[in-house]
């Protein structure tokens, strides 16, 4: 587990990174905070001080890669250095895919990808809720997912985000037993139709792995389910944010629907 030092060290340089560069970096507090691996965090540090960290994480055989450096310490190889340690537990571990995650205005990040062997994949909107009056919807219940949904779960994951079973597999393990986030699934008519995750982290709440089976999409059914969970964690008093593929233009066009507006894109890069 990281100490509350390290997260404290972390957040603090996090917040100077993007003022500084008036960015938003990913770096999946919901995983930090419950790290059981501490060989995926790499910390370099001068008096004491932390001056450039970089992280992974895991997804079945594949890996994220997020970081990032003092603002006045940029141009010393440190991001390097991290990588290259990095790299070493990258294939210890026999992950076989990595993507870097940039913030899509970073302009020290681009310098340093365009030095990387790798190649532009795909972007991503960081999209916040802005306050509106949603009707909720009873024809569309959202229950707490229990341990015998676990196939249904995977299911999901194999033909909403291409994965692998087996991905999806370790995917659910990683994610079945996290604290501060709750697994739901969508029911229709007694039917289950879908599934949907919500992280609650320092009052917000960030919606993950939102997924409709493809024989019950087109009927309304993810527009409804997701306004109902948006207004329970609006009552709640959470803001709430999510991600969404920039291609992914239906979902794209529900969201903004709903009242999600896009604050921030992320750019991530295929490792060749």
């Amino acid at each position: 587990m990281l100490t509350t030092e390290q997260l404290h060290a972390i957040e603090v340089l996090q917040k100077e990174c993007e003022q500084a560069d008036t960015i938003q970096l990913k770096l999946n507090w919901d995983m930090l905070r419950q790290r059981d691996d501490q060989s995926m965090d790499f910390f370099y540090e001068e008096n004491g001080q932390l001056i450039a960290y970089l992280a992974l994480y895991g997804f079945g055989s594949t890996v994220e890669v997020c970081g990032m450096v003092k603002p006045s310490k940029r141009r010393n190889h440190h991001f390097s250095t991290l990588w290259q340690q990095a790299l070493q537990v990258i294939a210890e571990k026999g992950f076989r895919k990595i993507i870097l995650n940039a913030p899509a205005s970073s302009v020290s990040a681009k310098a340093w990808l365009a030095t990387q062997h790798c190649t532009y994949t795909f972007s991503e909107f960081q999209m916040q809720w802005t306050q509106q009056a949603l009707e909720a919807s009873e024809d569309v219940v959202i229950r707490l997912a229990l341990p015998t949904d676990a196939a249904f779960e995977i299911q999901l994951d194999v033909v909403a985000f291409n994965m692998s079973e087996e991905d999806a597999r370790h995917h659910y393990e990683d994610v079945k037993d996290r604290t501060e986030e709750q697994r739901f699934i969508i029911v229709v008519d007694g039917t289950d139709v879908g599934k949907i995750r919500v992280s609650t982290i320092d009052g917000e709440s960030y919606i993950y792995g939102f997924a409709i089976l493809p024989e019950f999409q087109g009927k309304g059914y993810g527009g409804k389910a997701l306004r109902n969970i948006v207004k329970q964690q609006h009552q709640a008093g959470y803001s709430i944010g999510l991600d969404v593929e920039a291609k992914n233009m239906h979902a794209l066009r529900l969201y903004e629907t709903i009242g999600f507006k896009t604050i921030q894109a992320q750019d991530y890069y295929l490792w060749d």
